[in-house]
Order: structure tokens, then C-alpha cells, then sequence
């Protein structure tokens, strides 16, 4: 895709993943191997901080839970780690965002048609060409290379803009708000 509707595809998910978290709903992240690190990399700067002092912004990484992952895992195979979790934490109105380089994570594609069928704005982060989750997912941010390590930085890269994004739009929302209440 050219670079202009690359920044389209990152505005509307920066403004789904703005609007759940104002209107108090959460943001899922999920994906295997150094994708499972990036969502928790990602939750975490939503959670905590990015580059701003401010409420922490309700943001989980479905990766991280081993008894989880393992339970489920076990009793109903790889292929359901996310899409359970997803059952039981995912409302309508949620974002759900799955990342794997090459678009074709089944457990990922579990999960984004899972949080699909409840109501979620679902998002993939990809290597180029998208795979199965481009046919699943709400938007897709298709990162134009198959090498696994330049996908992999261009998913920080915009999970970092897409951070940046939220917590400035969440600052200013708060900031006016306290502003309307004392005057």
C-alpha cells in the first residue's frame, strides 16, 4: 500500500483505539513469539505511561498469563489461547489487535473472529500481503516486506504512534474536562 493509505489505516485505528478508551472500554493485544512481546510492550505503554503523566488507560496483553495459557492450551489446544480469553474479557466496543508478522497465526485469527462476532473493532498488524487476518480484521496495517525483523520494527514503530496518539488525545479529553468542571 502506498505510505498515504498507510497513515489513513493508522488514523482509523488510533481513533477506534481513542474512542473505546474514552468511552471506557479496553484495548486487547495477542500474537506468538516476538509479536506476543510486542503486545506486551504495547499494553504496557497504554497501562502505564507512553511519554505522558496521566491516568493509566485500561490496555491487556493476552499474552501474558501462563496458568492461562497453559490451561487452555492443554484442555483445548493452541489454536483457542486467545479466542478464550477473548470470550471471557472481550465486550462490544472493545479493540482487539492481533500481530503477526506473517498475517496467518491461527490462534490469532481465532481470537480476531471471536472479538469480531462480539461487537470489537478488530485490528492486524501484518508483513506483507496481510494473510488470513486481513480478511478477518475491522483495518489492517500491512508492513510491506516478508523479512520477520523490519516487520517487526515497523510493528513497534506504529505501535509507538498509535500509543502517542491515544495518550495525547486521552490528555486532552481529561484536560478539558477538568477545565468545563471548574468553571
Amino acid at each position: 500500500l502506498p505510505i498515504c493509505a498507510q497513515q489513513a489505516v493508522l488514523e482509523r485505528i488510533a481513533g477506534e483505539m481513542t474512542r473505546a478508551i474514552l468511552e471506557g472500554e479496553k484495548v486487547l493485544w495477542c500474537g506468538n513469539g516476538g509479536s506476543a512481546a510486542d503486545s506486551q510492550h504495547l499494553a504496557a505503554e497504554l497501562m502505564g505511561r507512553f511519554r505522558r503523566e496521566r491516568r493509566g488507560l485500561p490496555s491487556i496483553a493476552l499474552t501474558t498469563d501462563t496458568s492461562i495459557l497453559t490451561a487452555i492450551g492443554n484442555d483445548y489446544g493452541f489454536e483457542k489461547v486467545f479466542r478464550r480469553q477473548v470470550e471471557a474479557l472481550c465486550a462490544k466496543g472493545d479493540v482487539v489487535v492481533g500481530i503477526s508478522t506473517s498475517g496467518n497465526s491461527r490462534n490469532v485469527c481465532a481470537a480476531l473472529e471471536a472479538a469480531r462476532k462480539i461487537g470489537a473493532f478488530t485490528v492486524a498488524l501484518t508483513g506483507e500481503g496481510g494473510g488470513m487476518m486481513a480478511k478477518i480484521a475491522a483495518a489492517t496495517l500491512c508492513i510491506a516486506s516478508k523479512d520477520t525483523a523490519r516487520i517487526q520494527e515497523c510493528h513497534i514503530l506504529c505501535g509507538h504512534m498509535l500509543c502517542d496518539w491515544v495518550e495525547l488525545s486521552v490528555c486532552e479529553q481529561d484536560l478539558s474536562h477538568r477545565i468545563s468542571s471548574t468553571v
